[in-house]
């Protein structure tokens, strides 16, 4: 029995009808149900379960997710988290490796899925694996004991006092340890309540970009009093705060941690109202390591060291940490030792700790100068005009960056005259290239926010050039996020939309894709003497024909007149949009197409996959009115691909460039098809 069932027992007795879980919803557990739940589900498990094979867990937020993940461990069966943000492959070696017997991945009242992998050896006591995402070789799964997670949410409790447990939201991903051991697991210890809705509920349903608006709303109207943040879910509420006017008075405590957090940021925030404060820790100390004791504490320490931890300074400047590490790596050996962190950093007269960089990230300019890359990029950071940056440049005379922009609009030019100018001259940036966005799906971040510098590095810098699929995403980047913006596709990402809306996105829909497989054999007609592209069209042709009527049969089971939409006109922009398509194909390079299949496919896996369920959700309709978004995102998934290989192999500058130009113009002609449809909003309280 852990020390969180006997709180669980402890809450049960003196507050039964208090409420432990909440989805913001309407769906709450009392202490009462959920001690009660917990012991049943975990009597359940023992018996269906060995302890020696980890359960996998790939769910979203909700109380049914934490009842199994409190059950599971009060079984004692290890459990693998897989954050959602983990590629198939990623998952598939994270099961293989870990040996799992079975996965829960669509929902906690479904019955666990068979992994039929082979028994891998684990750390006796595993309670949890969890894979690093570091930025060489492949990730190892860490795994910890129950009591190891349990020691560091009891010392996050008694530093921060038992006062801050009321409403804690959970932002972070499911499966982030950060999030299960200092939000989950210290909440209820102190019992407070653990508010765990959807993350499509909490503005995280778009894959590109988080709603800041819709989580500070969230955050506000449901009186949390506690938030875990990482740098940049941190630096979106201070500018929705900012622009809105909305104050979040009921907060006493938001922690960030996962990357370096910027003085100037943690300063905004305070002046806001938020109480925020800096955090550190390694997945290998079982997420937390320090943590400031105050919000008036000096901006840029991580803050002291927890009770059970004595952290120092090495020679060389590495944070090393004596106390309680993991139980080793999954087929490993036992972690001996104190733990080199692999980070700088000092400790100051008040014992609090500060991070300065990284060991292995140090560059050494041609001048002999040292520069921590996470002292400019926090820098760089600062200027609205930047969402991300990887500075760069070991062995050159000056740093470098590649840049993401915050929106279509950024200049980013400006952005880094105004940071130079910030920075002493051997800090200063000598050049920088604006590149497409890092993410967890891209293995370019990890789940709590930090640069995989190496995965960036390989696809940005080795060998001069990235690939052409590369180059497309971000030279189409900034027509991406303008589209992204546009009203009707927010709401659609997050299912805000009426049944006629839907009805009217459908109808347009079959305007133009019952002009997909007219323009493939166009295209097709005038690239016979490349006989590798008349391939890849034949096999699109052939794939892409019958869609159209998916989409009538949709209209059909959504309620609509499916004849009288094969009899309408379609609007002005469907209309300018198929008709630059039959232009650029018919009149100039027929290889622009591409162009068009990047969009249109890039845009509908996006679609497919938030949309059409958030949609279906809020709509009541049954499966059969998705047919398209649904069967076409899963298909666009593997063109996308198939797309990639392709275009990789254009080698003509000239047909790259068309693909570039075709795919700016149809985000823009796209959009426009998307702005002419009326916004039937939905109430989001009903």
């Amino acid at each position: 029995m852990t020390i969180l069932f006997d709180s669980l027992k402890r809450n049960a007795a003196t507050q039964p009808e208090g409420v432990a879980l909440d989805d913001t919803a309407g769906h709450t557990v009392t202490w009462a149900q959920l001690l009660s739940s917990v012991e049943r589900i975990a009597a359940q498990l023992r018996s269906d379960h060995d302890p020696q094979r980890p359960v996998a867990l790939r769910l979203d937020h909700s109380p049914e997710t934490v009842v199994l993940e409190l059950a599971l461990l009060e079984a004692g069966v290890p459990v693998l988290s897989l954050p959602s943000f983990f590629t198939e492959g990623q998952s598939d070696h994270a099961l293989s490796v870990c040996g799992a017997r079975a996965i829960f991945a669509v929902s906690p009242r479904e019955k666990a899925q068979d992994c039929r992998t082979a028994p891998s050896p684990l750390p006796y006591g595993t309670a949890r694996i969890t894979f690093t995402s570091g930025s060489t070789g492949s990730p190892k799964g860490v795994c910890l004991s129950s009591g190891h997670m349990l020691t560091v949410a009891q010392a996050v409790v008694d530093a921060l006092g038992n006062e801050h447990a009321g409403r804690h939201l959970a932002l972070l991903p499911p499966g982030i340890l950060l999030e299960t051991v200092a939000g989950l697991f210290a909440t209820l210890l102190a019992g407070g309540t653990y508010v765990c809705p959807p993350q499509a509920e909490a503005g995280l349903a778009n894959p590109f970009r988080p709603d800041f608006g819709k989580m500070l709303w969230l955050v506000a109207s449901q009186s949390i009093t506690s938030l875990i943040l990482v740098p940049e879910y941190l630096t979106g509420l201070v500018t929705a705060m900012e622009e809105t006017g909305l104050r979040l008075p009921k907060l006493t405590l938001v922690a960030v941690g996962g990357a370096h957090t910027s003085p100037e940021l943690i300063a905004r925030a305070r002046a806001l109202g938020l109480p925020v404060r800096q955090g550190y820790g390694l997945t290998e100390c079982a997420s937390v390591v320090s943590l400031e004791q105050a919000d008036s504490d000096l901006p840029g320490s991580v803050g002291k060291p927890l009770a059970h931890l004595n952290v120092r300074i090495s020679d060389d400047g590495e944070v090393v940490i004596d106390g309680p590490t993991c139980l080793g790596t999954v087929g490993g050996e036992p972690h001996p030792g104190p733990l080199h962190t692999g980070d700088l950093g000092r400790i100051d007269e008040q014992g609090r700790l500060w991070i300065s960089g990284r060991k292995s990230n140090l560059i050494v300019t041609s001048f002999g100068r040292n520069v921590s890359p996470e002292w400019v990029e926090a820098v760089l950071l600062q200027q609205p005009g930047i969402a991300q940056a990887m500075v760069f440049g070991d062995g050159g005379p000056a740093p470098q960056a590649l840049l993401v922009p915050s929106h279509p609009r950024a200049d980013l030019a400006a952005a880094v005259a105004a940071a130079n100018a910030s920075l002493p001259a051997y800090a200063q940036l000598s050049a920088w290239r604006e590149v497409a966005p890092f993410t967890p799906m891209n293995g370019m971040l990890t789940g709590n926010g930090r640069l995989r510098r190496d995965a960036i590095a390989s696809t940005w810098l080795a060998d001069g050039q990235p690939d052409f699929f590369t180059e497309l995403e971000a030279a189409t980047l900034r027509q991406r996020m303008a589209f992204l913006s546009i009203p009707q596709v927010q709401a659609g990402l997050t299912g805000q939309i009426g049944l006629q809306t839907y009805r009217d996105y459908l109808a347009q829909a079959w305007h133009h894709v019952r002009h997909t497989v007219p323009l493939m054999q166009a295209a097709r007609a005038r690239l016979l003497h490349r006989p590798e592209l008349v391939a890849a069209l034949d096999d699109y042709i052939e794939e892409e024909d019958g869609h159209d009527e998916w989409i009538l049969s949709d209209i059909a089971a959504a309620g609509g007149d499916a004849e009288a939409i094969r009899r309408s006109e379609p609007a002005h922009a469907t209309r300018a949009m198929v008709q630059h398509a039959y232009e650029c194909i018919g009149n100039g390079n027929p290889v622009s197409f591409f162009g068009m299949v990047y969009v249109l496919e890039s845009v509908s896996v996006a679609l497919a996959q938030r949309g059409a369920s958030a949609v279906a959700e809020r709509l009541g309709l049954p499966p059969k009115a998705f047919t398209y978004l649904t069967s076409h995102g899963a298909l666009d998934q593997d063109h996308m691909r198939f797309f990639a290989e392709l275009v990789n192999g254009l080698a003509d500058p000239a047909d790259r460039e068309t693909i570039v130009t075709m795919a700016r113009d149809m985000f823009a002609l796209f959009g426009e098809v998307f702005a002419s449809i009326s916004l039937e909003t939905l109430d989001v309280a009903a």
